[in-house]
C-alpha cells in the first residue's frame, strides 16, 4: 500500500511517500523544510517533489495519512486543506493522526520501552502534550499548558521527544528523545490499524486546543457629531 503523509502542525513542513505492509514501514520518498511561515507555499511542491523521488504518480497513491495537530491555526490549516484536496480529487481516503502519536510512533520504533511524553512548541509560553505508554498508546492529553504545569505532572525520570522537549528542556526536566517533528514514517505507523484494515477514515477534524488569535470585529461603536 502506497500512503502520502503530510504534516504541518510543527514549523516543519513535511510531506512524503510510505509503502506500508503488515511488518514494515519503508519511506520511498520525503520532503521537510523547517520554516513556520512556508507551509502554504512549500508543501504542494515537496508533495510532488516526494512522489516524483518515490519513482510514482499521485494515481498509484492507495490513501492519505494527515496530521491534524494540535498546532497553530494557519499552518495546521494548510496542510488538512491540501489532504482534503488531494483526496477529493485522487478519490483517496484521508486518514487523520494526532500529530503527538505520529511522534510517539517514531519513538517507539526507535526502540524505546519505557513511558514517555511527547511535547510541541504552541507558542505564548505554553508546550502542547501528550503522555503515552511503552507501547506508544496515548494515556493522557492532547492538552496545552505552560511548561512548568507539565513538569509538575511528570514522574522522576521520564522522557520527552518533539521539539518542545528540547526548548523547555530545563523546565521539564526530562531527558530528550527523537524525533523533534513528526516523520511521515510516523503518521503512517500511527495510522497502520486502520490503513491495513481498510476501515473508513474518522472526520477530518482538527485539534487546535484553544481559540485562534485573530478574532471577528465587534460592532462599531456610534460616533456622535456634538
Amino acid at each position: 500500500m502506497l500512503v502520502l503523509a503530510i504534516d504541518t502542525a510543527t514549523p516543519a513542513v513535511t510531506a512524503g511517500v510510505v509503502a506500508l505492509e503488515p511488518s514494515r514501514v519503508t519511506v520511498l520518498g520525503t520532503r521537510v523544510t523547517h520554516d513556520a511561515r512556508a507551509h502554504g507555499e512549500l508543501l504542494t511542491p515537496h508533495v510532488l517533489e516526494a512522489v516524483t523521488e518515490a519513482g510514482i504518480g499521485l494515481r498509484d497513491l492507495d490513501a492519505i495519512a494527515c496530521g491534524i495537530g494540535p498546532g497553530p491555526y494557519t499552518g495546521l490549516r494548510a496542510g488538512m486543506a491540501t489532504a482534503g484536496a488531494l483526496g477529493h480529487s485522487l478519490n483517496l481516503p484521508v486518514y487523520p493522526v494526532c500529530s503527538l502519536d505520529a511522534i510517539a510512533a517514531e519513538v517507539v520504533s526507535n526502540g524505546s520501552e519505557a513511558p514517555f511524553v511527547v511535547v510541541t512548541d504552541a507558542r505564548r509560553k505554553e508546550i502542547y502534550w501528550a503522555a503515552y505508554d511503552g507501547s506508544g498508546t496515548r494515556t493522557e492529553g492532547p492538552a496545552v499548558d505552560r511548561p512548568a504545569q507539565v513538569s509538575d505532572l511528570l514522574p522522576a525520570g521520564t522522557s520527552a521527544a518533539g521539539q518542545g522537549a528540547e526548548l523547555y528542556r530545563e523546565v521539564l526536566g526530562a531527558a530528550v528523545l527523537e524525533p523533534a517533528t513528526p516523520t511521515v514514517a510516523g503518521l503512517v505507523r500511527a495510522a497502520r490499524e486502520g490503513l491495513l484494515a481498510g476501515t473508513a477514515p474518522g472526520p477530518l477534524t482538527p485539534l487546535y486546543l484553544r481559540r485562534p488569535d485573530a478574532q471577528e470585529p465587534g460592532q462599531r461603536k456610534r460616533v456622535t457629531v456634538q
